[in-house]
């Protein structure tokens, strides 16, 4: 009896793990991925998409066909070019100092041998780090009003008068807010990439330069190490800026108060928060100020790739 049973149960494993019944398995473990998928992100997006050609104000049902009179009204809307501006002017500071910040740590961690794990892991630490928590810390604690917070209090060391970071536009003290928060946030994850382009980097490179009088340090960095970089540069680069895009946490929760949101340093997704679940609720507007922005990544994204050459063969 044991015998007949540990046969039967075999040939039971060996029916449910035959080749006919592989596609039923990809999709009992993929099926429920791709259900959430559909239902919580291409339908929503299909639907915003349809949104954009209709007047939806107050609901999420079109009540009249408009074409694309939305489109052309936030084309015309002084208050989204500025927005457009607002990210422009975020990524010229962000995406620069992101990379440089991330390479620099790399290039320090990748020279440790003992304790790499533990400067990996330290490093690394912020980008688990919900972007709100982050940006109360740099609102209550770091630069907290005019007569409290971190920065004024060194400051006040030195005599320094006291500056009010977040509601002072001229010079526009704020930018050094969003910018730090987003910069010790995102820099530890661009190290992680770094650091793995730099580990592929074959040591006999490095030897055959030492062989032949190249000096450690810059001359090695420019000539091997930055060149070999290159596929992982265009990378970072790339998500540098489509992450600025859609910049929003640490602007809404660093400037806005119970008075709600300034007039100035309004980014393209804040602009859209405000337009579709603000006062007037003008779904149809937003979802085309949405469409509009995805298609402005888009172009952006793929002008870059062709720009840096990404995908294409190099030369033998």
């Amino acid at each position: 009896m044991p015998r007949q049973r540990g046969r039967r149960q075999a040939g039971t494993a060996r029916k449910w793990a035959g080749v006919q019944n592989r596609t039923l398995w990809f999709w009992i473990f993929v099926g429920p991925f791709f259900l959430g998928l559909g239902v919580f992100t291409y339908i929503p997006l299909g639907w915003s998409v349809y949104l954009s050609f209709f007047d939806a104000r107050n609901t999420v049902t079109p009540s009249g066909f408009v074409g694309l009179g939305n489109y052309t009204a936030m084309l015309s809307n002084e208050a989204f070019t500025d927005s457009l501006w607002t990210f422009l002017v975020f990524s010229l500071f962000i995406v620069p100092a992101t990379y440089a910040l991330s390479l620099a740590l790399a290039l320090m961690v990748n020279r440790q041998r003992r304790a790499q794990a533990f400067f990996r892991s330290v490093f690394f630490l912020p980008a688990a780090c919900s972007y709100v928590v982050a940006a109360l810390i740099w609102k209550m604690s770091l630069f907290n009003g005019v007569r409290f917070g971190l920065a004024n209090t060194v400051l006040g060391w030195f005599g320094g008068d006291q500056i009010a970071w977040l509601s002072t536009t001229d010079p526009p003290w704020y930018w050094a807010v969003i910018v730090t928060v987003r910069l010790w946030l995102q820099a530890g994850f661009y190290m992680v990439l770094f650091l793995a382009g730099l580990q592929r980097i074959s040591p006999t490179l490095y030897e055959a330069a030492a062989v032949d009088g190249a000096r450690p340090g810059w001359q090695v960095f420019r000539h091997i190490t930055f060149p070999q970089l290159r596929a992982t540069s265009v990378a970072v680069v790339l998500l540098l800026v489509i992450n600025a895009f859609q910049a929003f946490d640490e602007f809404y929760n660093l400037l806005s108060d119970a008075r709600g949101y300034p007039p100035y340093a309004r980014p393209p997704l804040v602009y859209l928060y405000y337009t579709a679940l603000g006062q007037g609720q003008n779904l149809g507007l937003g979802s085309a100020g949405a469409v509009l922005l995805a298609l402005i990544i888009a172009v952006v994204t793929v002008g870059q790739a062709k720009w840096f050459g990404l995908g294409r063969k190099e030369a033998q």
